[in-house]
């Protein structure tokens, strides 16, 4: 996770990002403020919990809006790679940091590193686990196609990782596509939680639901005011005790209903934080803020 330093409304990502608030740059200081006290706050719930949590601060030049989403330009894999995406903002591409790189060599096993970032030189993106939504154990990428998620890029990592993937078109109630897969769905070891109004296609609602339930997820189905909640964006992580949590927003948690809540804790512990700040101006919460590291345990 990445503490931010310049934490502020950013319009080059709202173009296509419905789910964040304009500010007036008079209040970029009390936001940015108020913005690390979410993070600084969630992180303590996960130490709590017992989730190891690498933190590592922004830098304070050059100023990076949203800095705080680290899990958009790099993803890990458990045969020690590491990609890197390119972003569809120009000012998002200066999150990419070498040094974060190094540290986790430091620290874990990184066999390799591939740079899909060139990408961004042909106007082409695929923006890490915003965009895909990957089931490690069955090699699916289930993922929704916007002009941050190109198509051919997504076929390209498939072929470099062996995973098969999933495709749709998902809308939000404008009819706009929305912006990221990771908003319209969360995948956890048996359960998923999916907003399936966006999916307006019955053959591709239909393929995602078969997948699902053939690799034995229970689905429990989010309307399209919970997505824009946040209901959408959660991440389910492992402590040390071996118990896992699903890592969601206050908003997001207050949105699902009591039936909902019941089948999730069925599967998972439940673990929401306060991030009204981070989800209004920046469009984002608490999946967004997690970069998940499977590298192998070893380093330097």
């Amino acid at each position: 996770m990445v503490r931010p330093a310049a934490f502020a409304y950013n319009a080059q990502t709202a173009t296509n990002n419905s789910f964040q608030t304009s500010a007036a740059a008079t209040e970029y200081e009390r936001i940015r403020q108020y913005a690390q006290a979410e993070f600084d706050e969630m992180v303590l719930k996960l130490q709590h919990a017992g989730v190891n949590v690498v933190v590592i601060a922004d830098t304070d030049a050059p100023q990076k809006p949203d800095a705080v989403f680290p899990n958009n330009w790099f993803s890990t894999h458990a045969d020690g790679g590491v990609f890197l995406y390119p972003m569809y903002a120009e000012n998002r591409r200066l999150e990419r940091r070498a040094d974060i790189i190094e540290q986790l060599e430091h620290q874990f096993d990184v066999e390799g590193v591939t740079d899909l970032s060139d990408a961004e030189n042909h106007a082409v993106y695929l923006e890490g686990t915003g965009s895909m939504i990957l089931d490690r154990p069955n090699r699916l990428v289930y993922a929704c196609l916007s002009p941050r998620t190109d198509m051919g890029l997504l076929s390209t990592f498939c072929q470099k990782t062996g995973y098969k993937m999933i495709p749709f078109m998902a809308y939000d109630r404008a009819g706009s596509p929305v912006y990221h897969t990771n908003v319209v769905m969360a995948l956890g070891e048996t359960f998923a939680v999916i907003c399936l109004d966006t999916i307006r296609d019955v053959a591709d609602r239909n393929e995602v639901v078969a997948s699902l339930t053939r690799t034995g997820k229970t689905i429990v189905d989010i309307s399209l005011e919970q997505m824009e909640n946040f209901a959408g964006n959660m991440l389910q992580v492992r402590g040390a005790s071996g118990f896992t949590f699903l890592v969601m927003s206050q908003r997001a948690y207050n949105a699902l209903t009591e039936t909902q809540k019941s089948v999730l804790t069925q599967h998972t512990n439940l673990l929401f934080a306060p991030l009204a700040t981070i989800e209004t101006y920046g469009g984002g919460s608490a999946r967004c803020m997690m970069a998940e590291i499977f590298l192998p345990k070893g380093g330097i």
